[in-house]
């Protein structure tokens, strides 16, 4: 195999990994998933979304309905609101309760709606009710090790005092 041929071949190979690198960050960006066509907009407030973002998924019984429009922090509530875009399709009740899940144990989180069963559905502008915060997992560890801290300065009191 002369010179120019071993170059070519390395180019080809250094080209498709670069093909790679970019088509995996797009996917882990969220910027390959498929289009969402007209939508409405609704609102819910969550005291604590984790690493929920922007673009997130919205999904329904595992199916994407939306996605997350936009996350502000409410100065006077002091909780955070998520903006949905959900598509047109998709009529959700107006008692639908709105969470934010994990995919898989370190995946990235998304907002689950669980349908309600009111006749009324929501429009454009209208606010979810009944939403559920996001599981942080460094929270439940720092609990259950206070729990357990206290556990045992109470075993020890009581052994104290027999």
């Amino acid at each position: 195999m002369d010179r120019t041929t071993l170059d070519l071949w390395v180019g080809i190979f250094v080209a498709a990994g670069v093909a790679a690198l970019i088509g995996l960050a797009m996917k882990v960006g969220n910027l390959t998933s498929n289009p969402i066509g007209e939508t409405y907009t609704v609102t819910a407030a969550f005291e604590n979304i984790g690493g929920l973002k922007s673009r997130a998924p919205v999904k329904s019984a595992g199916v994407v309905v939306g996605r997350v429009d936009n996350i502000q922090f409410d100065n006077e509530t002091f909780e955070a609101l998520v903006t949905l875009k959900i598509d047109k399709h998709y009529n959700f009740p107006k008692d639908t309760f709105a969470n934010i899940y994990t995919s898989g144990l370190l995946g990235e989180q998304y907002v689950g709606l669980d349908a309600g069963g009111d006749e009324v559905v929501l429009k454009n502008g209208d606010k979810i009710t009944h939403t559920q915060d996001a599981v942080v997992l460094e929270k439940m560890i720092s609990q259950f090790l206070y729990n357990k801290a206290s556990e045992g300065g109470e075993k020890k009191e009581t052994e104290t005092a027999q």
